[in-house]
């Protein structure tokens, strides 16, 4: 009999979810407004802190698209984004028809190197247009170097949009991801820490730009007694059900995080003696991951990474690749890169593991099994 699969990162409801889907049900508000949205967005307000205005939409991608265009990126403006990260992070910007910019990572949190962003902010400004926003994005739950990037931010002025999409929870000197951005994005999707099925939101710093984004996500809709337009709107806003589910979700929100970091220490120990694995972690106490999925790098000469996956794969436990970096898909072939191929050499060299808030013992002890194949 086969075995019970073993996700990567599954959903995993909190169980008062439903109260607040039948809230929805019983009043009747089954559209883009209601009381969930408004507490689910009130409730990320809280958590994030001071300054946080946060706009629920249908996803993060939506977001990304949102944010750039409060920024006003139009087509042929230079935008820069970290190429190791999912394609979510840069269609927006072909959305736009704007030019993207490739910037590679650094060996310690796998996200954008400051050396690599800067040249490209040079070579972009000797091309006569300074980039319009900087996309940098906290992989796999990781903060990037939240103090190098910003001061290059401020140094050339150009705004910072957080793609913390994985990052709910994380935080750098104390202070939550979410938070850093002018504007910054986070994805409720469902495999991401708390989900809402499918959504996201974007995280203004007043709530002028918070209207704004709720304006463009909800048509343009002028405020008049009749339908009115002037610009181009879109049909981004989350829907009350789903804020429901992201209002129970958000009950759970502390014990999710603190599951997923007893994955990684799980991760830790049954890796010690295995040689030629190197798990993915935070650099220093500066850096607070919530570890949405732990990822890990295999040295070529010491094993087979194809062997590992396959291995896995043939136990019924889900396992995936890191990222393919951005400058390296065939959509994004003729885009500028900066950076040394960091990026490339994870995606050659390393895979996500299972990492689900609800991975029973059962399912770490099936993991235990197939990693004691390759211990020393």
């Amino acid at each position: 009999m086969k075995q019970q699969k073993i996700w990567l990162s599954p959903p995993h409801m909190g169980g008062h979810e439903l109260k607040y889907i039948q809230e929805a049900f019983d009043t009747n508000w089954i559209s883009q407004s209601g009381f969930n949205i408004e507490e689910f967005e009130r409730s990320l307000e809280n958590y994030l802190g001071e300054n946080s205005f946060v706009t629920a939409l249908s996803s993060g991608t939506a977001a990304i698209h949102l944010a750039l265009k409060l920024l006003n990126v139009e087509e042929g403006d230079f935008v820069i984004c970290q190429s190791f990260t999912f394609v979510a992070s840069a269609n927006p910007i072909l959305y736009l028809k704007a030019v993207p910019v490739f910037i590679d990572s650094e060996t310690s949190t796998w996200n954008l190197c400051p050396n690599a962003l800067e040249d490209s902010i040079k070579f972009c400004l000797k091309q006569g247009k300074k980039p319009k926003a900087i996309i940098a994005v906290s992989s796999y739950g990781m903060p990037f170097m939240v103090d190098e990037i910003l001061e290059i931010s401020r140094k050339y002025e150009i705004p910072v949009i957080e793609d913390s999409a994985e990052a709910l929870g994380s935080e750098y000197k104390g202070r939550h991801c979410g938070t850093f951005g002018d504007l910054s994005v986070i994805s409720f999707n469902g495999n991401k820490i708390i989900t809402t099925s499918g959504g996201g939101v974007l995280v203004s710093r007043n709530q002028k730009d918070k209207d704004r984004t709720l304006f463009l996500a909800t048509q343009a809709k002028e405020n008049k007694n009749y339908y009115s337009h002037s610009e181009i709107g879109y049909n981004y806003r989350l829907g009350n059900i789903s804020a429901g589910i992201g209002r129970g979700q958000m009950e759970v929100l502390e014990e999710r995080i603190k599951q997923r970091r007893e994955n990684h220490d799980f991760y830790q120990r049954i890796m010690a003696d295995v040689d030629g694995i190197s798990l993915f972690s935070a650099l220093n106490e500066d850096f607070y991951s919530n570890y949405w999925l732990n990822a890990i790098t295999i040295d070529p000469d010491k094993l087979s990474k194809e062997k590992l996956r396959k291995t896995f794969l043939e136990n019924n436990v889900e396992i995936r690749y890191l990222w393919k970096p951005m400058h390296l898909q065939p959509l994004y072939k003729d885009c500028s890169f900066f950076g040394s191929g960091i990026s490339g050499m994870l995606f050659d060299n390393g895979l996500c593991l299972p990492s689900g808030s609800n991975m029973t013992n059962d399912c770490k002890d099936r993991i235990t099994e197939i990693l004691s194949i390759f211990k020393n």
